[in-house]
């Protein structure tokens, strides 16, 4: 098990940025998968950025070459350095661990924080 802890949303206008952290109550490097999703009112919850316990990272169409994804391993911690904001990034970020037991896959969720963009 794993309990994630996110913070860093916040209000901005287009164009600005934001930077999200997700703590984690255990190493990273033992977790398969680590990512940010998002949902937006109305819609499902879906997919911005994963980074694998490999380093390996892939993103959204819709947000590549504008957000990041990293981790700092001595802080069991995973960023999504989130620049040049629209209005269509706006939603509830949600951070994501993905564990393998067994050849089972189990998903961890924080609590969500809120990103706003409007001018």
């Amino acid at each position: 098990q794993v309990q994630l802890v996110e913070s860093g949303g916040g209000s901005v206008q287009p164009g600005g940025s934001l930077r999200l952290s997700c703590a984690a109550s255990r190493s990273i490097l033992s977790i398969n998968v680590m990512g940010w999703y998002r949902q937006a009112p109305g819609k499902q919850r879906e997919l911005v950025a994963g980074i694998t316990s490999g380093g390996e990272r892939n993103y959204a169409d819709s947000v590549n070459g504008r957000f990041t994804i990293y981790r700092d391993n001595a802080k069991n911690t995973v960023y999504l350095q989130m620049n040049s904001l629209k209005t269509e990034d706006t939603a509830v970020y949600f951070c994501n661990a993905r564990i393998e037991v067994t050849l089972q896959y189990y998903d961890y969720w924080g609590q969500g924080t809120q990103v706003t963009v409007s001018s």
